[in-house]
């Protein structure tokens, strides 16, 4: 089963505008698949380049001129993978951009760390840029259907929402591992300053243990035994990489509001379970109430997203303990979100300081009762 992606018609509706595309993601979110879903209906030869093979490294690293005309050729579309392995990829899909209006780039990469130091410069004013995530609930449900969306609501809160997970449900637990042993760290420890992968999976070990809750650097260096700043760095790498995002408090008008603190989430479920090893069904888990909250906020980020919606995220907490799971802030406007597990907690009641002093449009209480709602 083909899930469609919301970005194919996005990427389509801007092609042959003599600008590179750029897909970044996480390996295997399925970039590689959306290229070649994008290239399959265009007319006239495509040159595909993988920069994961090390004779496509050679090549692309310093090209020359002469080098770079014959291996265009005839080319109308040059669609290059995993780009951020060739170091100078920048300047030369500046080129091409520059020299071969009549050609189309399609770019992807799976750490914006690397592709972005290489390409914002020469770029500018030369790319479109979208981020790709694990299948949305919108892409699934476009695809599949209400009644089947909803019946896999479990299994995606378990085992997340890769493609090839979603697509093999009886590999799960094999195509979680490799992901989580492999494909997860490979960018990362390639870096120049990253030695200990041991020191790597204890913290993220230790985040995936506190999904949801605030995060200390402080304190996750004193239970994996390092020192505050390569944990802040490791973190970094980590969201750089698409395995995580943090959360801010918003802290703008009342003097109890916690400053300076972050949540972290996962972009997928299925990878923070992988982490911890534990796939026990959803009736026998003790974290229902914590993966509930990832899968809800990272989905929203997706929708949005893929909507075109331009919104800042953060939770909210004072230090008498009341608290926002999700604000969202979009043209000054804030919408807030309280994810319930249990559908019969749903009549939570938001703090009235925070609507006092910030006067929220919308106000939701997300169960797996309403969810889709506010996805589709």
């Amino acid at each position: 089963m083909y899930i469609e992606r919301k970005l194919t018609p996005v990427v389509e509706s801007h092609l042959f505008k003599n600008k590179a595309i750029i897909i970044l993601g996480a390996r295997q979110v399925g970039k590689s698949t959306l290229m070649q879903r994008v290239v399959k209906n265009l007319e006239g030869p495509v040159l595909t380049l993988n920069c994961d093979d090390p004779d496509v490294r050679a090549l692309l690293d310093n090209i020359n001129s002469a080098t770079l005309r014959m291996l265009i050729g005839r080319n109308k579309v040059v669609a290059i993978d995993e780009a951020q392995r060739v170091a100078n990829i920048g300047l030369m899909l500046k080129r091409i951009v520059d020299e071969y209006p009549e050609v189309q780039v399609l770019v992807s990469g799976s750490s914006s760390l690397r592709l972005k130091e290489t390409i914002n410069e020469p770029l500018t004013g030369r790319k479109y840029e979208y981020l790709m995530y694990p299948i949305s609930t919108g892409e699934l449900y476009a695809t599949s259907g209400l009644l089947s969306t909803r019946q896999m609501l479990e299994a995606r809160l378990i085992y997340g929402s890769y493609p090839d997970v979603l697509t093999h449900e009886d590999e799960a637990k094999n195509l979680l591992r490799t992901l989580a042993d492999s494909y997860l760290y490979k960018d990362i420890l390639e870096m120049d300053d990253v030695r200990k992968p041991v020191q790597l999976q204890k913290i993220l070990v230790a985040l995936a243990l506190q999904l949801g809750s605030e995060v200390a650097y402080n304190e996750v260096a004193r239970t994996v035994g390092n020192d505050p700043k390569t944990v802040e760095r490791y973190i970094d790498l980590l969201e750089k990489c698409y395995v995580i995002y943090s959360l801010s408090g918003l802290s703008r008008n009342m003097r109890n509001e916690l400053k300076k603190t972050k949540k972290i989430y996962f972009y997928d479920n299925g990878i923070r379970n992988a982490i911890l090893q534990n796939y026990a069904p959803v009736e026998l888990r003790g974290d229902m109430g914590a993966l509930w909250e990832n899968f809800f906020i990272t989905e929203r980020i997706k929708h949005n997203a893929y909507a075109g919606r331009h919104v800042n995220y953060y939770f909210w907490r004072t230090t008498s303990q009341q608290e926002i799971d999700l604000i969202e802030e979009s043209d000054g406007e804030f919408s807030i979100f309280e994810m319930k597990w249990n559908p019969s907690k749903a009549s939570a009641k938001f703090p009235v300081s925070f609507i006092e002093a910030y006067h929220p449009k919308e106000m939701h209480v997300i169960t797996p009762e309403n969810y889709l709602e506010f996805l589709i």
